[in-house]
């Protein structure tokens, strides 16, 4: 699962339950903006004795995302935020008990034709990020949408990004690509490759299908693209053909999220905690089942009141 925010009565209401967590620190700035191994006030070391100290390991937190998709000037200051957040952890005890990343959209990497020549747009920001995570034994995480990728090319064949047959087969280096989200994911990995991280797995951060305004948005093709991801994650990608770890985008629709309005469609449940449509998570049926009830689960209930999204963790964790 994974939060946007520390929220305490999330967290709180995430002990004992053994869901892994990941936890977003937001800004950017703030967390870069000091020496987190010298400084006892830093804003890292205040992050982690609020945010991380008083719930760990109660609550499963597997990842902190320094950042969300950072644009602007600010993403020069990625890596200094998450080397204060990674010295703050140890300060605390929790070297290499929870593992520090940032999290990325699509954009990082540069337009390419096939996933092998993938490579990213801006490698003098990227290389060293790439680097921590190799040295720290940490993921690179990635929000991955086929989607918006369909939705801006109107020569793209909606079941390449459904995960259904599709004539838009690509073949690369030997490696068949079936569906668009292999495709981007191998592009990501070939990235990190040629900035010295072919070992640096990618977790799947954010992804999902909206079910209405937009192209192609609908409750059959969001319940087709999640059921199919849920199916497919397992089997990793062409080049990497190993498990990925994926969060699914997102728990709730966002009724009152403003700007385009396909961001509020993204949810697998209505505000008021009723399914848009039926996922099952364990792959073996099309019914709707008991565990997309919320109201007996007081841990969501928690994350409902408190009107903040989350993201699904559906694999390799267990079930929920």
């Amino acid at each position: 699962m994974r939060i946007y925010l520390a929220d305490d009565t999330i967290l709180h209401a995430l002990r004992g339950t053994n869901i892994a967590v990941i936890v977003d620190a937001p800004d950017v700035r703030s967390l870069a903006s000091d020496d987190a191994t010298n400084a006892s006030s830093s804003a890292a070391q205040a992050w982690v004795q609020a945010n991380v100290q008083p719930y760990y390991p109660d609550v499963s937190i597997k990842y902190i995302a320094v950042g969300n998709e950072v644009e602007g000037d600010d993403r020069h200051k990625i890596l200094l935020a998450m080397q204060n957040i990674k010295d703050a952890l140890s300060a605390a005890g929790l070297g290499g008990h929870i593992k520090v990343s940032t999290s990325v959209k699509m954009n990082v990497v540069a337009s390419s034709p096939l996933p092998s020549k993938g490579a990213f747009a801006e490698p003098s920001v990227m290389g060293p990020i790439v680097k921590f995570l190799a040295s720290n034994g940490s993921p690179l995480l990635a929000n991955v949408y086929p989607y918006y990728a369909y939705m801006h090319n109107d020569h793209m064949d909606v079941n390449f990004t459904l995960f259904l047959p599709s004539s838009m087969t690509m073949d690369d280096n030997g490696h068949t690509y079936t569906n668009l989200f292999d495709a981007m994911v191998d592009s990501i990995y070939s990235a990190m490759e040629k900035e010295g991280g072919p070992d640096v797995p990618v977790v799947i951060s954010e992804t999902g299908w909206p079910s209405a305004d937009g192209r192609g948005a609908s409750k059959d093709n969001a319940m087709v693209y999640n059921q199919n991801l849920i199916s497919h994650v397992g089997k990793g990608t062409p080049k990497r053909p190993v498990a990925l770890e994926a969060y699914m985008f997102a728990m709730f629709d966002e009724n009152q999220k403003t700007g385009d309005p396909i961001e509020k469609h993204f949810g697998l449940f209505n505000p008021d905690k009723s399914p848009v449509y039926c996922i099952n998570f364990s792959g073996t049926s099309d019914s709707c089942p008991r565990s997309m009830g919320l109201a007996s689960r007081p841990v969501y209930y928690a994350m409902v009141i408190v009107c903040l999204n989350l993201v699904l963790l559906f694999w390799p964790a267990n079930r929920l």
